[in-house]
């Protein structure tokens, strides 16, 4: 894969950049989800969202994309689709791709002529749940991605949070609990997919880091036993990609669908778990001589960058560069430091929430260079 890295200019992230809250990897009743799209878009509605991103299994429903209203409120969905091979046993490398407009699941025999085709046809392709464990209590398997060799995708899916429950479960009584008690259940990112993403974005390589929910409210019926297991408004209260555009929605579709298609490619996004707080108002940025760099970005070093972390409230901030920690700040909410060496640094943030430390924010990084390598 080669590097594709940005770059912004002047001001750009302090002054101007507006922030939408996005929730994607959704399933409706279009695949295995139980979820009209119009019940969808009123529980994104109902939490508060700016953008939903739809994902069936291997099919791009046609003929939903648009807003959907509440009062002055505008929330904007898009139609992408998960695909996978399905004769493929076991079945693994689940793909998730949006911004294309053909539908693409003739191709998921090969992942790299997804990948590929995926590209042509303008589409964003993210590697979904790539490390998870089975639950084998209810003859659930492991969706791994185990096919590695692939190049040209844009970014990989480090939070997925109905891929952690089978991650936390290990045994009924813990899977029970967290059914009937879904706030207890998340913690962070899955460490081995942190590990792969530091180990590709230390080679230069740029990889968006997003965040999905992989809702699909599952109806559990047991006897006389009704209960829906994570409603849609529950995981869109979760598991969010935050993304940093230029504007606010401005309900013009090209415009609106294009921008955010643009900060997704670009890594001007972070993975929020917006249940503990909310995230919205995070930012991490770079200062040069004469440039400013947000998530995704590249800035030449000239000397040294200093990097600035706001955060909502105070909480406890690590900076990493090239997947290690090297700065710990505790119950602050603006947190500075100044960097002398190449790399890519990124950001994790920690809150604590019902009695456990908890993964809250991740950003994506800033690649520092040497020299611009465009």
């Amino acid at each position: 894969m080669q590097p594709t890295l940005y770059r912004s200019k002047g001001n750009l992230v302090n002054s101007t950049m507006e922030e939408l809250v996005t929730n994607l990897h959704i399933h409706s009743s279009h695949s295995d989800g139980t979820g009209s799209h119009k019940s969808i878009a009123q529980a994104g509605l109902n939490a508060n969202l700016d953008v939903l991103i739809l994902t069936d299994h291997n099919v791009l429903v046609s003929g939903v994309e648009g807003y959907h209203k509440k009062g002055k409120q505008l929330l904007l969905v898009l139609s992408g689709e998960e695909i996978h091979d399905k004769s493929r046993s076991p079945e693994k490398n689940h793909l998730l791709v949006f911004g294309h407009s053909r539908e693409l699941c003739n191709f998921s025999e090969n992942p790299q002529i997804l990948i590929n085709q995926a590209q042509r046809e303008n589409g964003l392709s993210f590697l979904a749940h790539p490390f998870e464990d089975s639950l084998d209590i209810v003859a659930e398997k492991a969706y791994s991605w185990v096919d590695w060799n692939v190049s040209g995708f844009n970014g990989i899916e480090i939070w997925n949070h109905l891929s952690e429950l089978k991650t936390r479960s290990k045994n009924w009584v813990q899977l029970l609990c967290y059914i009937f008690f879904p706030n207890l259940y998340s913690s962070g990112p899955n460490p081995l997919t942190l590990e792969k993403w530091d180990e590709l974005i230390t080679k230069n390589v740029k990889v968006v880091a997003i965040g999905g929910s992989d809702a699909h409210c599952l109806h559990m019926k047991k006897w006389i036993f009704r209960k829906k297991i994570f409603p849609y408004f529950f995981h869109f209260k979760c598991i969010n990609t935050h993304i940093l555009v230029p504007e606010l929605l401005n309900g013009d579709l090209s415009n609106d669908r294009q921008m955010v298609l643009n900060a997704f490619r670009r890594g001007h996004v972070f993975i929020g778990y917006d249940l503990p707080a909310p995230t919205k108002g995070f930012r991490f940025y770079a200062q040069g001589k004469n440039e400013t760099a947000l998530m995704g970005d590249e800035i030449v070093l000239n000397k040294s960058i200093t990097f600035q972390i706001r955060l909502p409230e105070p909480g406890e901030c690590h900076l990493l560069h090239d997947g290690k920690l090297i700065k710990t700040w505790i119950l602050q909410d603006l947190c500075t430091y100044i960097a002398n060496d190449p790399g890519a640094y990124r950001v994790e943030v920690f809150i604590n929430y019902l009695g456990k430390k908890r993964g809250w924010i991740y950003s994506n990084p800033i690649y520092v260079v040497s020299k611009s390598i465009r």
